[in-house]
């Protein structure tokens, strides 16, 4: 007998999945770093308020890749219209992507107020990552 996983047919190997339920409690302070996750949690959560008027709270689910921890999604709708005034980017995107834009929004604020490379390691991972989505030019449109 193995311990192998089945393969999930439809998702690329290097696909995100979501964190399990048992993991979620280990996964902000994985994420952001022991000193900063709460401050990273809100700042995501804040900043996706800012760039849509559509989020209003809710649950978020936490996304990792080969067992890193990667990003935040709002669970409340499919769709989330961006506006971003600093940039002019304006769309709508999925769920995902938003979650990816407030992440990546999150870790850039939080590299200008602390010196800590786990937050640059953290912002890079999900950069790369966000390059290879399938809605990777409105993500770096919204982020750029």
């Amino acid at each position: 007998m193995t311990d192998t996983l089945p393969a999930i047919a439809d998702a690329p190997c290097n696909a995100a999945t979501p964190v399990p339920d048992a993991r979620r409690g280990t996964f902000l302070p994985a994420l952001f770093g022991r000193r900063h996750f709460f401050k990273g949690e809100t700042l995501v959560y804040s900043f996706l308020q800012w760039l849509s008027a559509d989020y209003g709270g809710g649950y978020w689910q936490f996304m990792e890749q080969a067992g890193h921890p990667l990003y935040l999604v709002p669970a409340g709708r499919p769709a989330y219209r961006i506006c971003c005034n600093s940039n002019r980017y304006e769309g709508t995107v999925s769920a995902d992507a938003a979650g990816i834009i407030a992440t990546l929004f999150a870790f850039s604020h939080l590299s200008f107020e602390v010196e800590d490379d786990h937050i640059a390691e953290a912002f890079h991972r999900l950069r790369d990552y966000a390059g290879d989505h399938p809605e990777a030019a409105k993500i770096f449109g919204a982020i750029d």
